[in-house]
């Protein structure tokens, strides 16, 4: 039976990826969490984005019927909008890290 060649010396270790708990315990800030976390702290916004678009909605209906008809007629563009910001505001803050990451990268 014909096995699968190693590549890895002998006595050789495969380097181990720190957990997030291991990261944030880091006092040296040798690595970056955020740019781990950016995928929760998206999805995070666009749930807090939902929730405030359906409160609006139940509250204007709460008030009338033409106040909730409104709420509902504009959440739907204002959640577009929200979405679309924290999209911007997201890829801005993995663009910052990508580049002080390439420019870390190359001092060394």
């Amino acid at each position: 039976m014909a096995t699968v060649p190693s590549y890895i010396e002998e006595g050789q270790a495969i380097p181990r990826e720190n957990s997030l708990i291991e990261n944030l315990m880091d006092f040296s800030f040798k690595r970056m969490v955020t740019p781990s976390m950016l995928k929760i702290l998206y999805s995070v916004h666009l749930l807090i984005g939902l929730i405030a678009a359906v409160w609006c909605v139940f509250t204007g209906f709460q008030m009338s019927t033409s106040n909730g008809v409104l709420a509902l007629i504009l959440g739907v563009p204002a959640m577009l909008l929200w979405i679309v910001y924290c999209r911007i505001v997201v890829e801005l803050l993995a663009g910052i890290f990508r580049a002080v990451q390439v420019i870390t990268n190359s001092q060394s």
